[in-house]
């Protein structure tokens, strides 16, 4: 007899079978609650409404910015160029050089500081040409998944970059630190006339 299983972007379970007893509550996780307060505060409020939005927050500037962009790529041969967070996740480019038509960009990273860690592809994007006698070079795209219950303040998430090339491997790990994104919180103001598209939202 065959099985069916099936799992989340990370390969967790989609289910789990919890049997609670008759004297204990059950546990609702955080980013539910803090749905229903802002459910309950709209209807009972004629106030603008103000609550705060975790979101993960890079700790570090923009790697393309940098003065040094083309120097590391040029030592590297890969570079994490820009990140970009959402509440779903991180997704960014990384560019790298073209050193042999058969590559493989993917993107390492842990949610608890390397004690366990998950890795993703990243896809090609675009072919672009690079100056300073670099030669071709290519973009790649990826998005790690961010499970909502990571989105406590002060969660860390880790990342590095690894190419694969003409049987060589290279990295981008900032240096030795690694790419670090830190849950923050963030105040935001809703005029309460927002208040039936918000619900909706919900």
């Amino acid at each position: 007899m065959n099985r069916v299983r099936f799992a989340d972007a990370l390969g967790l379970e989609l289910t789990q079978v919890k049997v609670f007893q008759s004297s204990e509550d059950p546990s609702v996780p955080l980013h539910v609650l803090s749905r229903l307060s802002i459910n309950s505060a709209l209807c009972c409020s004629s106030l603008d409404l103000e609550f705060a939005m975790q979101c993960l927050v890079p700790d570090f500037p923009p790697p393309a910015d940098a003065a040094d962009f083309t120097a590391r790529l040029r030592r590297q041969r890969v570079c994490l160029e820009r990140v970009s967070s959402s509440d779903l996740g991180l997704g960014g480019t990384v560019r790298v050089l073209n050193v042999a038509f058969e590559k493989q960009v993917s993107v390492r990273y842990t949610f608890d500081r390397w004690q366990s860690l998950h890795e993703v592809c990243a896809l090609w994007h675009s072919g672009v040409a690079e100056g300073d006698g670099l030669g071709p070079a290519d973009v790649f795209t990826f998005f790690l998944p961010v499970p909502p219950f990571l989105l406590r303040p002060c969660s860390v998430v880790q990342l590095a970059v690894r190419y694969r090339v003409d049987g060589h491997e290279y990295w981008d790990n900032n240096e030795g630190q690694n790419y670090s994104f830190t849950c923050r919180s963030h105040p935001l103001k809703m005029p309460r006339e927002c208040e039936e598209s918000w619900i909706h939202f919900i």
